[in-house]
């Protein structure tokens, strides 16, 4: 499919259509660029393909890339990550991660809606994923609510206990429990705010889907990532460029591109990622019909730039 545009919505939401990164990147428009991972570079086991070398084709044109992670883990694990999984950390100048900016807000404590929390928390934390460390926040994990003073959502797979070790909990179970903290009127923090992420070309449920749930049920939430604005504040505050500077790639709707409208930067939507499905896509790299890119984005009110099936040079 030759490149093209096609009118997103009444406002004149306007995304133009490419078969690869090379005839944006070639532009050298701009010179930061913000990439989710999951679902863009990668499955969780594997490399997409194409993906490290359109990273490395884009290192050459001079780009200053950051990686921006919807996932519980510092930004350290993510780059290891990364690294085992064949992409080489050099060619990004760094990553961040709503868990790093969970650690650190906690940590500091200099905004004031975080000065307010107390250190007593439920603990919500993974399991076979491996649990979240929380070494050096000064917090109390505690497994009784009528203790607790706010909800520290990391994962949807375990309870954390005071004694260190999770305790395996099924998605109904940590529901149940969230119920009982919304009685009690107590916030939560959520450190991953994405809803399902792709794994292995499977849907796994994330700590955003506990944090809406929460809400639902009257709760406070602060979301710690995407889409909030924060997480692209700090990457742009990373490089060292401003908005107009900036674009950011990923395969969320809601998550990545909303994230960006909100940030006013321009943003690349990746079709072959968590949103394959509905837009009834069978195979990688597969195009997608743009009336339903168009009906799906309105759906989310959230609009990209630029679409692309795959993040391929």
């Amino acid at each position: 499919m030759a490149p093209g545009w096609s009118v997103m919505a009444p406002e004149s939401h306007l995304f133009q259509s490419l078969n690869g990164l090379q005839q944006l990147a070639e532009t050298r428009r701009f010179k930061a660029w913000f990439l989710d991972q999951f679902g863009v570079l990668h499955d969780g086991k594997q490399p997409y393909p194409g993906a490290v070398v359109a990273l490395e084709k884009l290192a050459e044109c001079g780009t200053k890339m950051v990686i921006i992670s919807n996932s519980s883990r510092r930004s350290s694990t993510t780059m290891e990550k990364l690294k085992s999984l064949g992409f080489d950390p050099s060619l990004f100048v760094g990553a961040i991660t709503s868990g790093e900016l969970t650690h650190r807000y906690l940590h500091r404590r200099d905004d004031a809606w975080f000065a307010a929390l107390g250190r007593s928390c439920i603990h919500m934390t993974w399991s076979s994923r491996g649990a979240i460390s929380l070494e050096g926040l000064g917090l109390r994990v505690v497994d009784n609510v009528e203790e607790a003073e706010f909800v520290l959502a990391h994962g949807t797979e375990a309870l954390g206990h005071p004694s260190g070790d999770p305790l395996p909990m099924t998605l109904e179970e940590l529901e149940k429990i969230l119920e009982q903290c919304a009685a009690k009127k107590i916030p939560m923090v959520v450190a991953n705010p994405d809803y399902v992420t792709v794994e292995a070309r499977d849907l796994r449920v994330m700590p955003g889907t506990l944090a809406s749930k929460y809400e639902n049920l009257g709760g406070e939430v602060k979301w710690m990532g995407k889409p909030d604005k924060i997480i692209y504040q700090a990457a742009m505050s990373m490089v060292g460029v401003d908005a107009s500077d900036s674009i950011a790639v990923g395969d969320s709707l809601h998550h990545d591109i909303k994230g960006a409208n909100a940030a006013e930067i321009q943003s690349v939507f990746i079709t072959g990622g968590i949103h394959a499905t509905k837009l009834g896509l069978g195979n990688f790299d597969e195009i997608a019909d743009l009336n339903s890119v168009k009906a799906l984005a309105s759906k989310y009110d959230a609009y990209p730039s630029y679409v692309l099936p795959s993040f391929t040079w």
